[in-house]
């Protein structure tokens, strides 16, 4: 693939996201093999570098409305990713908590009890880094 300027854009936002380190490690062991690398290369490109540098808002507000939009469809993985994203970006973990507990009145108990079980283990693992 060629590498296009929305692509550097994206690998630089991307990476500022989630730590450098977390992102390497994704690229290591989840974009290692070419059906994940092309994905891996269209989000980059597509999202990091074209959705998450759109004017309008901050890249604080954009990563907590992931956190929320995941929980409200379940996606567990993409909300241990967001979580990350989310905390790198200046939201504490109560805040981030809260957001999720007042969830509860709008998209059920068990959907908020799954995400913070994994905010949990967000949380936990960047406090080891």
């Amino acid at each position: 693939m060629a590498v296009s300027e929305n692509y550097q854009k994206g690998t630089e936002i991307r990476s500022k996201l989630m730590g450098e380190k977390y992102a390497e490690r994704m690229n290591q062991s989840v974009y290692d093999d070419p059906i994940m690398k092309k994905f891996g290369d269209y989000a980059r490109e597509a999202v990091f570098g074209m959705l998450w540098s759109r004017p309008g808002l901050d890249m604080k507000t954009r990563a907590l409305i992931c956190v929320i939009s995941d929980t409200a469809q379940a996606r567990w993985p993409e909300l241990a990713i967001h979580l990350r994203m989310a905390r790198n970006q200046g939201w504490t973990e109560d805040e981030l908590s809260e957001a999720l507990m007042h969830l509860c009145g709008y998209i059920g108990l068990p959907s908020v009890r799954e995400a913070l079980l994994t905010a949990k283990e967000v949380f936990h693992e960047m406090r080891k880094e």
